[in-house]
């Protein structure tokens, strides 16, 4: 069935940069970026009181054994914000910031991406207030084990899928998977992604989200008439997503100038050698001391004249403080909620193309997708494959969202919301209200 995506008359509104109270709220941030989505796109208010709550927040202690003998209690996190697209998928992070807050907004996040990109997953999220840097090997596989335990209710194949995200790893997914098997009574791969190829992993899904940012801002270029050889780039957050993208682009012509991480960042107009960079980090960790280029600060590296800025580290990074300097000329947004709702209105007005989060990096949960599909069928797929069919889906769902943005004359953002949110509300209105 076709989504319905019509709007009504006169709908069109103009962002308000005074309507945003607390800018620094993901949650605020996020519902705000909903609300203007819902009223162009004329939303039910049944289904807008449906859409704006999240099904389930899960709060559970984790007692841990640590390596002295002492007993530490950690707080878990686990929001399941909409399933009526299929099993939610999110992942989890360990760190000390994690809040309640902030993991509803990314479960709302998680909804609205998998819906935009069209993979038939619901949106969840997760994390362990802790500070993994401080903590053992053996302490972190004793925390994700206890909580694992803490969520089970939830997790399954057809519930509940996570994934790794910031500070947990291929690793983390393994004792995730390890410890719901054993509490099933046998092996069950489907159960979480970002597993090890070993054990189920698919190829390509480390690089699965670098390499959607690298697709969308290829098919941003087009559209813009601008040429993807010599196209310079600036990348802040030289992580797994900020480093492949880097990587790829480069690969791809393009020029990258500045890199940074949280030690801070380089500038070279040369140009950067991406693959010496990476080799860099491998070695030491982090960019610190790399020298090859002129220093730059994180902040400093937003404003930078280059075509394409690429923020893949934090969220609110650009907010109404920085927007105004922002001289890129495409944003593709790398990272969850680099941009605040109320510097959306700023980079609008200096008619910078943002490709939103939810679809500039959906690389990443749609190769989930393909993992769970191959661990269900027990077949499994070469990089290739699973490359192509991850290029198929990041560039229809480009220009999905692009062709409503020019067909209502909105911006990419809201555009890729009003996609989302109508794909949801379709469903639920077919499924209806279960009572």
């Amino acid at each position: 069935m076709a989504t319905d995506l019509r709007l009504p008359t006169n709908a069109i509104v103009k962002p308000d940069k005074d309507r945003f109270l607390n800018e620094d709220n993901p949650f605020e941030a996020m519902m705000s970026r909903f609300d203007r989505a819902a009223e162009l796109l004329d939303l039910e208010p049944g289904l807008y009181k449906v859409l704006r709550k999240p099904e389930k927040q899960i709060i559970v202690a984790c007692p841990v054994m640590l390596d002295n003998g002492e007993i530490e209690v950690y707080t878990g996190i686990r929001v399941l914000y909409n399933t009526s697209r299929g099993p939610a998928k999110g992942g989890i992070r360990f760190d000390m910031q994690v809040n309640l807050d902030e993991v509803t907004a990314l479960a709302a996040w998680m909804t609205w991406k998998c819906a935009v990109v069209n993979v038939p997953f619901g949106g969840a999220k997760g994390g362990v207030i802790c500070d993994p840097l401080k903590m053992s090997v053996g302490e972190l596989e004793r925390l994700t084990r206890r909580y694992t335990a803490g969520i089970i209710a939830t997790l399954g194949p057809d519930s509940d899928v996570p994934a790794p995200d910031v500070n947990t790893n291929e690793r983390v997914m393994a004792w995730l998977m390890d410890t719901y098997s054993m509490h099933k009574g046998h092996t069950v791969t489907a159960v979480t992604t970002g597993k090890p190829v070993e054990m189920g992993g698919s190829l390509g899904r480390r690089e699965a989200t670098g390499r959607g940012c690298m697709l969308v801002t290829k098919e941003a270029l087009a559209h813009l008439g601008m040429n993807v050889k010599g196209t310079t780039v600036a990348v802040q957050g030289f992580g797994n997503v900020g480093s492949v993208s880097a990587q790829l682009l480069a690969r791809e012509g393009c020029k990258i100038i500045a890199i940074s991480d949280r030690t801070g960042g380089w500038h070279n107009a040369a140009g950067i050698d991406v693959d010496d960079a990476i080799n860099y980090v491998k070695q030491h960790k982090s960019l610190e001391g790399y020298g090859k280029g002129d220093p730059i600060s994180n902040e400093d590296l937003l404003t930078l004249d280059v075509d394409v800025l690429l923020p893949a580290a934090l969220e609110n990074v650009i907010t109404t403080k920085n927007a105004a300097k922002v001289r890129a000329k495409v944003i593709c947004e790398g990272a969850n909620g680099p941009t605040s709702a109320a510097a959306d209105a700023i980079l609008d007005e200096k008619g910078v193309f943002v490709i939103p989060d939810i679809l500039a990096n959906a690389g990443g949960v749609t190769v989930s997708y393909f993992e769970w599909v191959q661990d269900r069928g027990g077949y499994f797929w070469d990089e290739d494959t699973v490359n192509d069919r991850l290029r198929n889906i990041m560039v229809k769902g480009f220009r999905d969202v692009l062709g409503l943005s020019k067909q209502h004359k909105v911006n990419m953002r809201t555009a890729a919301y009003m996609v989302s949110i109508s794909r949801v509300a379709t469903v639920h209105r077919l499924r209806g209200i279960y009572a």
